[in-house]
């Protein structure tokens, strides 16, 4: 059979399947033509992350100042990655869509998710030798089944080309969540609590690492994990995730 041909009958299978079950909303699941974006009423409600925001760590900023700005934060004192960038803010109108991803397995948002990471954070993909999540500790792994992070760098490599390592790192400590701590609070609960994979050490000398997480709050979970890959002979590391809390103080996840 030609690749027109079954390109042909892949495209009637597909039409015949989003008759009987058209395509959803990834956020509110409203019929919509086609799979893996939001609806006309659920777009504008999201906040897209656009310049202008820190060089560093990616906090927008309300007006623009010149280029290369630096947020007070990063300037009093800078994180042990180089950059972090975000798809959308995580509010009201997002967190639904994110907390059922993480929390209610819908794991089929994973690949939406990433299509979107990968246009917000392609400069960094671009720069990257390895793509690698955050990880879970064993027994948060058994109990939720999946880690929210690794499909998400699982699926930035099938976009991108570039390998995704999955174990690059492993949560050596059974931390308490992040949820409801100050930031304070968060840095210290991680500290720590992160190692190298033995199994993999060999492969990190001088390499430029993509940490990949699905929010970005206060910073300290993936400050802990770059600060691991850094001393573990890292050069370089940079975070993308799908959101990120821009008033951490007043948001709860």
């Amino acid at each position: 059979m030609s690749i027109s041909a079954r390109q042909l009958i892949t495209h009637i299978q597909k039409t015949a399947l989003d008759a009987v079950f058209p395509p959803g909303c990834v956020n509110c699941a409203e019929p919509i033509d086609s799979p893996g974006n939001l609806c006309g009423r659920c777009w504008p409600e999201m906040t897209y992350i656009s310049a202008p925001f820190c060089n560093i760590c990616g906090y927008p900023f309300e007006y623009h100042a010149g280029d290369d700005m630096i947020c007070a934060a990063c300037l009093k004192r800078a994180p042990a990655y180089s950059k972090a960038r975000a798809v959308l803010k995580y509010d009201e109108a997002s967190r639904e869509m994110i907390l059922g991803y993480k929390h209610s397995d819908q794991t089929n948002r994973a690949p939406t998710f990433a299509q979107w990471m990968h246009r917000a954070g392609l400069n960094l993909i671009n720069g990257c030798d390895i793509i690698c999540p955050v990880p879970l500790h064993r027994q948060r792994l058994i109990r939720r089944r999946f880690n929210q992070s690794a499909m998400l760098a699982r699926e930035l490599s099938k976009l991108s080309g570039k390998p995704a390592i999955l174990d690059l790192l492993i949560r050596k400590h059974h931390t308490r969540t992040q949820g409801g701590l100050s930031a304070r609070a968060r840095f210290r609960n991680v500290r720590g609590a992160f190692d190298i994979n033995p199994t993999r050490a060999k492969l990190l000398e001088g390499t430029r690492v993509l940490l990949i997480d699905d929010v970005l709050t206060t910073g300290a979970t993936v400050e802990a994990c770059s600060k691991t890959l850094i001393d573990g002979g890292v050069q370089n590391v940079d975070v993308l995730t799908f959101s990120r809390v821009v008033r951490a103080a007043n948001t709860t996840i």
